[in-house]
């Protein structure tokens, strides 16, 4: 069967408002082509008409083979896991979201060399401008520490530098579900163009999602407009039933959910995958109490890290998480999604 190319993508996705804004497209493409220019609402790449493929007739397809938008979504819950736990870091994280569990197994793992580097998605603290970065320090990986909840930028437009020009070979990706689908796309495919992505990773955090918002939409828009927020008065952002903001004066402030729906992503309307079942560890807040991370640890792989952080005193684990909480957010994003 040929293969398709990004005008197959761009017929089937980008053209219908489906693009997650994951990245995977622009990391993957051997000529560069693909980009994310910057703006509000932003909802998907553009080409610059080259393709080795539809141009010359040179085999690829790795955009359309790990874009998380064409095939079936993912129908599960909770999908498969191992163990469900709550943890926090055992570590000082200022920034943590919740309990700083994510932070502190993947410093762990950066200080025992049991990965070369992080591809993740931090922010400038003064602007909340999201950047995809590779993060190969764990004192930087600390100082960054935090959830993102709005975006332009391609999350995954670090993983080509940090595979193809850093030529590193044992990656950890943190990422929400989107990212996670495109990432399981990458180890599984039998694409020549995609092997060397798949074997650099070597770890895959998924983090919970409902939904996300466009960085300029939400930051320059909503908060700064209405809210006569400045982005560098904001210390952190949470979403917990509403979007919760705290300043950095110490004070707090929340806006409704039902207000922000023009701030969501276009492409978000298309997910049912609200913990990363294609992960290795699932994180999130839902499920444990306040200052714990729940943890759905999904293989061997995942485990293997949780239990070095452990042994290592960066980790503790705290005890059982709550499934059922869980599965009922995650019933609710798959029934509010799925296309009739």
């Amino acid at each position: 069967m040929a293969q398709k190319s990004y005008l197959d993508l761009k017929a089937e996705v980008w053209d219908c408002g489906k693009c997650s804004g994951c990245g995977a497209c622009v990391a993957v493409c051997p000529a560069d082509a693909i980009s994310f220019k910057e703006g509000e609402m932003v909802t998907s790449p553009a080409s610059n008409g080259y393709c080795k493929q539809a141009t010359d007739s040179v085999p690829c397809g790795a955009c359309y083979a790990v874009c998380p938008r064409t095939g079936t979504q993912p129908s599960e819950t909770l999908g498969k896991y191992l163990e469900l736990v709550s943890a926090k870091a055992a570590i000082d994280i200022p920034r943590r979201q919740s309990g700083g569990a994510v932070t502190a197994i993947l410093a762990n793992a950066l200080d025992e060399g049991l990965i070369d580097a992080i591809v993740t998605v931090t922010e400038d603290h003064w602007t909340l401008r999201p950047s995809s970065v590779v993060i190969s320090k764990s004192d930087v990986l600390i100082r960054q520490a935090g959830s993102r909840y709005s975006w332009w930028v391609p999350l995954l437009a670090a993983l080509k530098h940090a595979v193809i020009e850093r030529k590193y070979k044992r990656i950890a990706v943190i990422g929400v579900p989107c990212v996670v689908q495109a990432v399981a796309r990458m180890r599984e495919s039998d694409n020549d163009l995609l092997k060397p992505f798949g074997k650099s990773i070597r770890l895959v955090v998924g983090l919970f999602c409902t939904e996300t918002f466009d960085y300029a939409a939400l930051v320059q828009g909503k908060l700064r407009t209405d809210y006569k927020l400045e982005p560098h008065e904001i210390r952190k952002l949470d979403v917990k039933g509403k979007l919760e903001i705290l300043k950095t004066d110490g004070s707090t402030q929340a806006v409704p959910l039902a207000e922000l729906e023009s701030c969501i992503r276009t492409g978000c309307h298309y997910c049912t995958d609200l913990t990363a079942v294609l992960s290795d560890i699932s994180a999130g807040a839902i499920g444990s109490k306040p200052g714990s991370t729940t943890l759905l640890i999904r293989t061997s792989t995942g485990k293997g890290f949780i239990d070095n952080a452990v042994q290592n005193k960066k980790l503790i684990l705290s005890g059982d998480a709550d499934a059922k909480a869980i599965e009922k957010l995650a019933s609710a994003k798959i029934k509010k999604n799925t296309k009739k």
